[in-house]
């Protein structure tokens, strides 16, 4: 598992987010716009094990459900700065599915890069990228044409 940002963004240039999400067809791909304020983690998380019992990966829905969490907790911190971008930018939330692979990105106007920390098991926060790299396949993030990242995490169900 990739340790930096930089090692997950060669991995995204070879298998992660664009080549998915421009693989996918629309009957594989599940888009739900967030606001910037807490309560949209519980939307996420519903959105996401609904999605993934639709398509038959439900038992990935725990799994992706704290993936999703994490990610959508970051957005929000991280859309509200710079001021004024939110709303130009909303946070979205994006699963595609590619059998036997579902990947779920997490889209924010910030252009602040993710950076895994060493987790502090005292303090209530600081885990959130150590928890995506454990429950997930691979993560990495993209910086988006219009300003922004997308930050990703692939999961693959049992065979």
């Amino acid at each position: 598992m990739p340790e930096t940002p930089e090692s997950a963004g060669q991995l995204t240039r070879e298998v992660g987010f664009g080549r998915f999400v421009q693989s996918a067809e629309d009957s594989e791909t599940t888009t739900c716009l967030l606001r910037p304020q807490a309560d949209s983690v519980k939307t996420a998380r519903d959105v996401t094990r609904s999605t993934l019992r639709q398509w038959g990966f439900a038992e990935l829905s725990d799994d992706a459900a704290l993936v999703v969490s994490e990610l959508v907790t970051n957005a929000v911190r991280y859309s509200l700065y710079p001021a004024g971008r939110a709303g130009d930018h909303p946070i979205t939330l994006i699963l595609v599915r590619i059998s036997p692979h579902v990947l779920l990105a997490v889209s924010d106007p910030s252009d602040e890069v993710p950076c895994p920390k060493e987790p502090d098991y005292i303090s209530e926060n600081g885990r959130g990228l150590y928890i995506v790299e454990t429950y997930s396949q691979a993560w990495g993030w993209d910086a988006l044409d219009h300003g922004g990242k997308a930050v990703w995490a692939l999961f693959r169900a049992a065979d």
